[in-house]
């Protein structure tokens, strides 16, 4: 599809204004990823939560996320991306309503589901709309948006969670519920946005409605040449795609590098630096308001390198960035695991005496003046002088006082991995999975690498507090490092080039790969 620049650049406006509302979805997913780290130790004291109640309270939203996922494509593909995405808005609303009033642990689960489904629909959904309507050349830079508004989302919610950390014991439904606010906007303003045109054609046979959408985009050659781009891949196109289709062997080469992808996006660990920002600075040793603060920081840094990625993405192409960013990724991963292996816990009179419960200071009197050389020996020593109750207590709320440690270089290298992953897995995975599948598929395709993407988000956030606690953080974060030098390879070895090429040019080359 070759549209002449100037009159794609006469509509550039009007295509980025749509993509911008519509992917406000990727705000409100940041927001609800994030505000959750504020809320940990309000949520923990009120539901009385165990290690594991925790971290299911924290993922849970991943099990409705799974879910939306698995509908989000076929229900698209049914009733539109601009219908799904309408419902979507109504969700995240209703969640963060309810799970500011929950007074129950199990109501609080439902609400985090729903808010879940949500984030399944708007992960998969606005990228898939954006591009649909966007130009090969923006394609790009404007998919990318739905990453941009992610972070920016991410970097909202830890200010948030900053400036609302003392309203009052029960801060935690302020920050939950604060997230109301712009689903509500997000509702009113995707009725503002027009349908798919690609939708209309393939769906509903609306050419004319489609081609009025074309000509505001890119002008009246840009519609006549997509329009035709859209029907030769409708005369091509057999049946409506099964699930049994994406088994195809014609497709292998597109569901590895999806799934890879998809995979390596959330097992080298970025929701649980996300969902856990906090926790992480404290355990390096910092005050509450102290780890509130670098939790900022986290955001900004995101959103600052995702800019970067949304101005490289179609001028160095998707499979440089991946590279560079999974290198970085595992070098900073490798920087936090030497900072805690050298980290020392000291007891003494000023650190016990920062203990808050009487009966477990008491009783670590007896450690004053030992040093232990990592979390093992700690652990070991500790649990001989504390009941079954007081070491859980210590494990979750007391270990911060005595760790002696590089909090910056801890720091830098937390900046350094969210920075690397901003440049690469970050936008560079959702623009691969809304370029790469053909249209025939799509719709259950996308669904089907969602659910998968979810379902490993899911396992990393349920397992994270239990691997602080248990393994602690050194040989959490050298797993994380492992697992990202794996990601370097895959990319290396499977993911192709799509920048500057047409959806069906791009279907076209893998197909036939």
């Amino acid at each position: 599809m070759n549209q002449p620049a100037t009159v794609i650049k006469m509509n550039k406006s009007y295509t980025i204004l749509i993509s911008l509302i519509v992917a406000l979805g990727g705000f409100l997913l940041g927001f609800d990823s994030a505000v959750i780290s504020g809320a940990v130790r309000g949520i923990t004291i009120y539901f009385e939560m165990t290690e594991w109640m925790l971290g299911f309270s924290v993922g849970c939203v991943v099990f409705g996320a799974m879910a939306g996922n698995l509908l989000a494509g076929p229900v698209a593909d049914r009733f539109g991306r601009k219908n799904t995405l309408i419902v979507v808005a109504a969700l995240f609303t209703i969640s963060a309503t309810w799970s500011a009033l929950a007074t129950g642990y199990t109501e609080f689960i439902i609400a985090r589901i729903i808010g879940g489904v949500g984030i399944g629909g708007a992960i998969l959904i606005a990228p898939v709309y954006i591009a649909e309507i966007a130009p090969p050349k923006l394609r790009g830079s404007l998919v990318s948006f739905n990453q941009l508004n992610i972070v920016i989302g991410i970097s909202v919610a830890y200010f948030s969670n900053y400036f609302l950390v003392n309203v009052g014991e029960e801060s935690w439904r302020w920050m939950l519920g604060v997230e109301a606010i712009p689903a509500l906007i997000y509702f009113i303003s995707l009725w503002t946005v027009p349908k798919s045109p690609r939708w209309l054609i393939q769906k509903l046979n609306k050419v004319e409605l489609a081609r009025k959408i074309l000509q505001k985009i890119g002008g009246e050659e840009y519609a006549e040449v997509t329009i035709q781009e859209i029907q030769r891949g409708i005369d091509k196109k057999e049946e409506k795609g099964k699930l049994r289709d994406i088994l195809d062997s014609k497709y292998t080469t597109i569901m590895i590098i999806a799934l890879g992808i998809a995979f390596f996006q959330q097992i080298t660990g970025i929701n649980a630096i996300f969902y856990y920002a906090p926790t992480i600075f404290e355990q390096a040793g910092g005050s509450t308001d102290s780890s509130f603060l670098q939790a900022i920081v986290v955001g900004l840094t995101n959103l600052v390198f995702t800019l970067v990625a949304i101005w490289l993405i179609d001028r160095l192409g998707r499979k440089p960035l991946l590279l560079i960013g999974t290198t970085c990724m595992t070098i900073a991963l490798l920087m936090a695991t030497f900072a805690f292996n050298n980290a020392t816990y000291d007891f003494n009179e000023e650190t016990i005496a920062k203990v808050g419960d009487d009966e477990i200071r008491a009783a670590l009197a007896g450690l004053d003046g030992q040093s232990f050389d990592g979390q093992a020996v700690l652990f070991s020593a500790v649990q001989q002088e504390l009941n079954e109750e007081q070491f859980l207590n210590f494990r979750r709320n007391e270990i911060t006082n005595f760790i002696q440690i590089n909090a910056s270089l801890v720091l830098i290298a937390i900046l350094l991995y969210v920075a690397s992953f901003a440049i690469s897995l970050g936008p560079v995975m959702w623009t691969l999975i809304s370029e790469i599948f053909p249209s025939k598929i799509k719709g259950i395709a996308i669904s089907v690498v969602g659910f998968f993407n979810s379902l490993v988000s899911f396992s990393v956030t349920q397992v994270f507090p239990w691997e602080l606690s248990n393994l602690g953080p050194t040989v959490t974060f050298a797993l994380y490092a492992l697992l990202s030098f794996i990601a370097i390879l895959f990319v290396y070895r499977f993911v192709i080039e799509t920048k500057g090429r047409t959806l069906e040019e791009v279907e076209e080359l893998l197909i036939r790969k």
